[in-house]
This record gives structure tokens, C-alpha cells and sequence, in this order.
């Protein structure tokens, strides 16, 4: 309750700063608001300027070979379809109110109808009617500048990728060169420029504690250092006191903390950058370059933040018994400054980035930013390895055993070959490659660890709302009336939904995004893009599009795995389905999953299905002559997995071969025999012959054994045997009871027949060894034999004539 308290008390100092600094805002922005309400735009004037600038920066990007100005282009048309939209928005009230004003004067009178209006209204509806179409025309100009625009900006990221592309494979001179650290000692190009900017720097601050903005700036930074000094610490805590006090036990807690620490130190970064922006950028008069760099920092500030969220969360060395991953204290302790240092590394070379992009310096001081970014974080990346493979010796020579997984090993490898090949690349003089490098790893770094604890988090969520035993739980069964064991699909069937769209989600952000060259705007664009196909209109078998198929095919081929592993094993158990059915149902889903991810993998290497024609005709002419007998049991496949004439543990009998269905596969099913040895029957032959399945319909099996006495027992005493011995084996059912039914008579004998029921087909054979044995054993004590196969002996004797 003390964090509560602690919280509640940060949340007042808060509001009682915050007056002042609404009111500062207000004082800042009565000028501006002024002066926009004064200024109104004529879109019959600006529509035709806003055309021309967008084919202005159209003819300029097919001449423009330099990254920066391509992304300054770029800026350049986001910012004009805004403006466009700004307009559109303007325009629709507008219109809306010229359609109420028509409305209120009502239809034109027909002719003939006798009804006439006055002059004036039909002046006015006339004039309504002209601005109405003016309007019309307005904001279907401004929405086709708007799309033409999208499209433009489209444009600018792919143009913009494709150098990226081109610049990695470019050698730009190795760093041991005099000639790249020569920025630092001699820069006669950008050094004016930096001066320059300094100026500006120095002017934007002094701007900032100007009259009228003074203590607007003070609170703003009161403010930042609040939130990073306690507001990130308290609201850690309370929501570690909200993890203790208000949620199940279980993993819950420890998967919501992680996330917690994550999002409290993101969200105290971030915010802690912005309030220092606005404290000392947002006077109007601050010059362009250091409002693009202030606002570039504050975007670096979420990536710096979420690195080091991650990482406080993955270590928790304040709370090491509520770590989510297993990873030793004297390990974490050591590891503890990397998260921040990694976070550092990125926040101040992508401002120095952004600095370079803001002044336009030289390509010189470019490539020395780039390569000496890369150098610190290959360094970096080896550092850590060391440290940690250190820390991990000292700690087995203490005795105590360092838990080490397989992931943490295929890290450290990952860790190790990334920083050699960075400095490899540094060496001979490729730095676009390592600098690409660089952020790549840092990029995959954020995407697995939010994976992690998104993927434990949703886990353990779904576990605890679908639990029986929970709170939220017997909510759930309460609120919609279910049963417990359909509480327990939805929890399974929730579990995999959000399971697969994390891993999709994880996929498409490793293909289409990175730090190095992406906005979020860009990756979700490429997101969009991706869903939407473009790009594969035409088959074009190029580099790109085959490690694209290739990731494609894998990463499908793991998810209908996995998809299929959790209806196998988590949602078809909970359900009433037999053990055939859920196997049927599995084998059905795995062929056309893995059908549907064939069919992906050739969309993504460029193949179009309008054009393949040839490959329909190509597969006729193989049908016809050598994939015939192979389609035929692929379809009899599917019909056996739909219809079910037989499943999976089917007793069956066909072509005089007997045993249990063990598997139906997509070309032959697999039959287990007795001795343990398998059969491979086509699918085929089981819809073109008859099959004999014992446990359709009816899973009892008969013990039927006859028995030929000879003509003098006892008939009725026989009987009394035959059924006490079947009565008295436990494997046969009291009902039906067992019977013996008077088959014959003849002069070989009386033939009786003796029948039971059990449980199961599969009983049959052993039972009826087990009976024999009864039956003959108890005749015996009976004096009762069973009858004598009678033979006819023909003797031939000698005639007289040959006696002597």
C-alpha cells in the first residue's frame, strides 16, 4: 500500500505542475492561433500551387541520386498530402452546409405543376447549386492530389531501399585510413556548417528562456526530470504491487511485471525526451535544422527506451526471483550496463544521423559517423560475449552450476560471428555493410525480446481467464453458461490464435523493417504492401524474390507444424472427438496447410496464376501418363479422411490381410498387423474393394467355438460345461449372455456350438484360446471326449488261387 501511496503522491505534484504549464502553452500559442484564424486559404489559389510543387518534387526525385535528399523529398510530399487532407477536411463542412441550406429551400418546382417561386430563391438556389459543384470539384482535386501523393511517397521508400541496397555493396575506404578519420582534425567543408549549427543550437536556447517562455521552459524540464527520476520508479512499483495483489498465482505475475518494467522504462524515456523538446524547441523561431534534429531525437528516444526497457526486463536485478528467463544473479548483475550502454549507442548515433541529415554534410563526414558506429557495436557485441563467458567461468569455479540453454548458446555465436564480420567488413572497407549490420542485429534483438515476453505474456493470460479455477475463469463459465471442458478449448483455441499472430507478426517485421532505414510509417507501409502483394505481378526469378520464398516456405512450414502440434495435442484431447476423428481431422488440416504454403511460396518467388497455363499443361500430360496412379490415391486419401468408411484404430480386413489402421496418409494408409509388422495398402484399394471393418458401428466382438461330441453324452450336462466355462472367463459380457446353440447330427456326431460376447474385436483371438483351454480341461474332469474322426480302411485280401 505504500507504493499506492507513493504514486498517488508523484500524481498530485503532477497535477499541480501541470496548471502552470497549461496556462504557459496557452501563453505560447495565443499568437499562433491568431494569427492561422486570420489567415484563410483560397483552395481555388492553393489547389493549382499544390499540383505544381507535387510535380516539381516528381521531376526532381528521378534526377536525385543522394540518400538525404530523397528523404527530404520525401518529408516534402508527406508534408503536402497533409496539407492536401488539411484542406479536404476544410472543404467537407462546407459542403455539408450548402447541402442544409438546399435542403431548407427545398426541390425546384416542375414545370406545369402551377407552383412558381420568387426571384430570389431561385437566385439563391442557383448560386447554391454552382458552389456546391465547386466545392465537389474542390475536394475531388484535393483528393486526388492527396493519392497522388501516396503513390509519389510509395515510390521515394522503394527508390530509397534500393540505394540502401546499393550503397552496402559500395567501398567506401577501410577505417584504417588516414583519409577516414580525417573529419576529426581536418573538415573545411562541414566545419562552417557545424559552427553554423551551433549557433542555431545556442539561439533556440536562448529563445526558449525568452520572455513570456521562461518559465514555461523551467516547468517543462521539472517536468522531465520528474518523470525520469521518480515517475519511472514509482510507477514500477505500484504496478509490482497491482502484480502481487490483484492477480493469480502463477507465471501471470512475473510475464506482466517484465512487461511492466518494459513499458515503465519506455514510456519514462520517452516522455522525459518530449518535455525536453518542447522545453527548449518550441518557440516558432527556432530554426528549421534544429527543429528536424529535436524532432528526429525524440523518435530515437522510443527505440533507446525500448532497448532499455527490454533489457531491465529480461535481467530484473531488483527483483531477481521474478525473472522471467532462467539466468544466474551474478550473470545478471554483470550483464546489468549493457541494455543502457546498447540503448545510449543508438539514441546518439541515429541523432548523429539525423545531425548529418539536418546540416547535409559531407560524404566524408557520413561515412565516418557510419563506420564509427558500427565499430562500437561490433565492439560491443564482443565485449559482451567475453564478459559473459567470464563471469560464467568465475561462477563454476565457485561450485555453483550455471544453467545454460541452447538459445543463450546460439546467442553468443550469433553475437560473436556478427561482431567478427562487422569488423571484417570495417577492415576492407565496405561501411554501408557494416553499418547495416550493426542495426540489423540490434533490430532482430527488439523484435525476439518483445517476442519473448509478448509470446509469455499472452500464454499466461489465456492460462489464467480460461482456467477453472481462477476468478476470471468461473466469470467466463458464469457469464456464458459453458461447460468446464469448453472453458478449456477456448483457452487452447485463444492461446494458438494469438501464438500464431505474434509469430506473423514477428515475420513480417523481420522482412520488411529495420532501425537503419525505416520509420514506423515505412515499416508498416511495407507491412500493407506485403499484405496487399504488390510486387509480384510479374515472374521475375531474382535474388530477392527467392530468399523471400525460401523464408516463406520455412516460416510456413513451421507455423502449420506448430498449429498442427497444438490440435494434436492441446485443442482436439479436450473435445468429445474420437481418437480416429481427431486424427483424421489433423491429417486433413496438415495437407492442405502444407498445399496453401506451396502455394505462397510461389506467390512470393514472382509466379502469377493467370500464367500458368503451362504448368496445368504440363501436369495433364503427367497425369496421363505416369501421376495417374498417384492423384488417384491422393483423391482416395481425401475421400477416406471426409467420408471415414475406415479411421485410424479400424480393425480391417482387405485382401485377406487383417489388422489395425495405424495411419491414412495423403497417397497409402499404413495397416499394423499382429506380429507387429506394418502394411502399405494404397488408398485406392480401399474405395474399389470391399473392406471388412470389424469396429464400425459395432466395437463388440463373438466367441464362437463348435464342438462335435459323439452320439452317447449327454446333451444337457454338455451344455451346463460349455456355459459355466464361458460364464466363468472374465472377458465375456454377461450381456448379451452366453449361449449354445445345437448345430447338427450326424453320424460323425452331435455338433454344438458355444457363443459369447466381449468387449472388443481385438479380445476375440485371445478368448478363444483362453476358453479352449477351460472347455477341454473341465470335459476331461467331466469323462466327456469329444468326437472321433471316423475313417474307412479298405483292405484288399489275397484270392485262393494264389495260396500255395
Amino acid at each position: 500500500m505504500s507504493s499506492f501511496k507513493k504514486v498517488s503522491t508523484l500524481l498530485c505534484i503532477l497535477f499541480a505542475l501541470w496548471a502552470p504549464l497549461t496556462a504557459v502553452m496557452a501563453d505560447d500559442n495565443t499568437d499562433q492561433s491568431s494569427s492561422s484564424s486570420a489567415t484563410q486559404v483560397d483552395p481555388a489559389v492553393e489547389l493549382p500551387k499544390m499540383q505544381v510543387v507535387l510535380d516539381k518534387i516528381k521531376g526532381q526525385v528521378s534526377d536525385v541520386t543522394d540518400e538525404t535528399q530523397l528523404g527530404e523529398l520525401n518529408d516534402m510530399a508527406v508534408e503536402l498530402g497533409e496539407n492536401a487532407n488539411t484542406l479536404v477536411q476544410s472543404l467537407v463542412p462546407q459542403s455539408q452546409q450548402v447541402d442544409a441550406q438546399l435542403a431548407v429551400l427545398g426541390p425546384a418546382p416542375q414545370p406545369g405543376s402551377g407552383v412558381k417561386e420568387t426571384a430570389d430563391v431561385t437566385t439563391k438556389r442557383r448560386q447554391l447549386l454552382a458552389q456546391k459543384a465547386r466545392l465537389d470539384d474542390q475536394i475531388k482535386q484535393a483528393n486526388a492530389l492527396q493519392n497522388g501523393v501516396n503513390v509519389l511517397s510509395s515510390q521515394i521508400l522503394n527508390l530509397r531501399r534500393d540505394r540502401l541496397k546499393n550503397q552496402v555493396s559500395l567501398n567506401t575506404g577501410s577505417v584504417l585510413s588516414a583519409k577516414f578519420w580525417q573529419p576529426l582534425y581536418n573538415n573545411p567543408i562541414d566545419g562552417p556548417k557545424i559552427v553554423a549549427f551551433a549557433d542555431d543550437l545556442k539561439q533556440s536556447v536562448l529563445l526558449s528562456f525568452s520572455p513570456g517562455y521562461r518559465f514555461g521552459t523551467v516547468m517543462w524540464f521539472i517536468a522531465a526530470v520528474l518523470v525520469m527520476a521518480l515517475g519511472r520508479r514509482y510507477m514500477e512499483e505500484f504496478l509490482a504491487w497491482v502484480s502481487i495483489n490483484k492477480l493469480s498465482e502463477g507465471r501471470l505475475r512475473r510475464s506482466f511485471l517484465a512487461c511492466a518494467i518494459a513499458v515503465t522504462t519506455l514510456l519514462a524515456i520517452t516522455l522525459c525526451c518530449n518535455f525536453l523538446a518542447l522545453a527548449f524547441a518550441r518557440h516558432p523561431d527556432v530554426a528549421d535544422d534544429v527543429s528536424d534534429l529535436v524532432s528526429s531525437l525524440v523518435f530515437q528516444s522510443v527505440l533507446a527506451g525500448l532497448i532499455a526497457g527490454l533489457g531491465r526486463a529480461f535481467l530484473s536485478t531488483r527483483r531477481p526471483s521474478w525473472r522471467l528467463p532462467v539466468i544466474n544473479d551474478d550473470l545478471a548483475k554483470a550483464l546489468k550496463p549493457f541494455p543502457i550502454v546498447v540503448a545510449t549507442l543508438v539514441f546518439i548515433f541515429q541523432g548523429l544521423e539525423a545531425f548529418n541529415r539536418a546540416i547535409e554534410t559531407s560524404v566524408n563526414t557520413t561515412i565516418f559517423g557510419n563506420g564509427l558506429t558500427a565499430l562500437l557495436i561490433a565492439l560491443l557485441c564482443l565485449m559482451m560475449v567475453i564478459r559473459t563467458r567470464r563471469i560464467r567461468r568465475e561462477i563454476t569455479v565457485k561450485g555453483e552450476d550455471v544453467e545454460r540453454s541452447r538459445i543463450a548458446g546460439l546467442v553468443d555465436i550469433a553475437l560473436i560471428l556478427t561482431g567478427i564480420i562487422i569488423l571484417i567488413c570495417l577492415v576492407i572497407g565496405y561501411v554501408g555493410l557494416a553499418r547495416y549490420l550493426s542495426y540489423e542485429v540490434i533490430w532482430v534483438g527488439i523484435l525476439f525480446s518483445t517476442f519473448y515476453f509478448l509470446h509469455a505474456l499472452v500464454i499466461d493470460s489465456c492460462q489464467v481467464i480460461f482456467s477453472t479455477n481462477s476468478a476470471p475463469g468461473k466469470l467466463v463459465i458464469r457469464s456464458l453458461n459453458l461447460s468446464e471442458k469448453t472453458l478449456l478449448q477456448l483457452g487452447s483455441l485463444f492461446s494458438g490464435l494469438f501464438k500464431s499472430a505474434l509469430i506473423i507478426m514477428l515475420i513480417l517485421l523481420l522482412m520488411n523493417g529495420t532501425i537503419s532505414s525505416s520509420s514506423p510509417s515505412e515499416i508498416l507501409s511495407r507491412i500493407i504492401d506485403f499484405f496487399a502483394g504488390r510486387g509480384l505481378e510479374k515472374l521475375n526469378l531474382v535474388p530477392s524474390h527467392v530468399i523471400m520464398a525460401l523464408v516463406t516456405f520455412i516460416a510456413g512450414i513451421y507455423v502449420v507444424r506448430s498449429i498442427r502440434n497444438w490440435l494434436d495435442s492441446d485443442f482436439l484431447p479436450q473435445t468429445t472427438m474420437d481418437d480416429g476423428m481427431r486424427v483424421s481431422l489433423v491429417t486433413l488440416f496438415s495437407n492442405i496447410g502444407f498445399v496453401l504454403v506451396l502455394l505462397m511460396t510461389l506467390s512470393a518467388i514472382g509466379v502469377q496464376w493467370n500464367k500458368l497455363a503451362w504448368i496445368v499443361s504440363a501436369l495433364s500430360v503427367g497425369i496421363g501418363f505416369g501421376l495417374q496412379e498417384i492423384v488417384k490415391n491422393f483423391i482416395s486419401g481425401l475421400i477416406l479422411l471426409t467420408e471415414r468408411p475406415v479411421k485410424v484404430g479400424d480393425l480391417v480386413t482387405i485382401s485377406g490381410i487383417e489388422g489395425d489402421i495405424r495411419r491414412i496418409n495423403v497417397r497409402a494408409t499404413e495397416i499394423l498387423l499382429t506380429d507387429k509388422s506394418t502394411v502399405i495398402v494404397p488408398n485406392s484399394q480401399f474405395i474399389s474393394q470391399n473392406v471388412r471393418n470389424a469396429t464400425m458401428g459395432n466395437a463388440q466382438g463373438v466367441v464362437t467355438i463348435p464342438l462335435t461330441f459323439p452320439l452317447d453324452i449327454d446333451p444337457v450336462k454338455v451344455k451346463e460345461i460349455l456355459l459355466g466355462a464361458f460364464a466363468d472367463n472374465d472377458k465375456i459380457l454377461d450381456t448379451p449372455a452366453p449361449s449354445v446353440s445345437f448345430k447338427d447330427l450326424s453320424a460323425q456326431g452331435i455338433l454344438l456350438s458355444v457363443t459369447g460376447n466381449v468387449s472388443s474385436q481385438r479380445l476375440i483371438s485371445s478368448t478363444r484360446s483362453e476358453l479352449l483351454f477351460e472347455v477341454l480341461v473341465r470335459l476331461r474332469e467331466a469323462r466327456i471326449a469329444l468326437s472321433s474322426p471316423q475313417t474307412m480302411v479298405i483292405e484288399q485280401k489275397p484270392l485262393e488261387s494264389d495260396n500255395p
